[in-house]
């Protein structure tokens, strides 16, 4: 599998949201109930939604997040290129000023990081997105 990325709005057929999130000026980053690896919070766009409404109700799902300044970063693609299976999906910044209580979902908890830790659930994917972040000015780029 690799991961590749483009400017917002590139590929535009979206399966998917991904968001980098920020608390405390520290990596936020999920747990799933069934796995021992973490995760950014993020999942498939539902029939109807924008990219930026799945990014928003995931960010809240998965972390907690009540009070936060969101917005788009990039857009990518992971698959195979010799099958050209893989899906698109839109990456969101997410700077997070308050929490609440974790949903009921399927996430068993979330966790602050100073860097991105060894175990990911998405390895080919998490580091490759996170150094999309190093392009922007600052990460807090700010829209609700």
């Amino acid at each position: 599998m690799i991961t590749k990325t483009y400017d917002y709005n590139t590929l535009k057929q979206y399966v998917f949201v991904v968001v980098l999130s920020k608390y405390n000026g520290r990596i936020l980053l999920s747990r799933h109930k069934s796995r021992t690896t973490w995760e950014t919070q993020g999942g498939h766009i539902e029939p109807g939604e924008t990219p930026l409404e799945a990014a928003k109700r995931e960010l809240y799902e998965e972390s907690g997040a009540t009070e936060y300044h969101i917005a788009p970063l990039c857009d990518y693609w992971a698959g195979n290129p010799e099958t050209g299976q893989g899906a698109n999906g839109a990456v969101f910044l997410a700077e997070i000023t308050k929490l609440g209580e974790l949903p009921e979902s399927e996430m068993a908890e979330t966790k602050e990081f100073d860097t991105l830790p060894d175990n990911l659930t998405y390895p080919g994917i998490t580091p490759i997105l996170f150094n999309r972040i190093k392009e922007v000015p600052r990460f807090k780029r700010v829209e609700r």
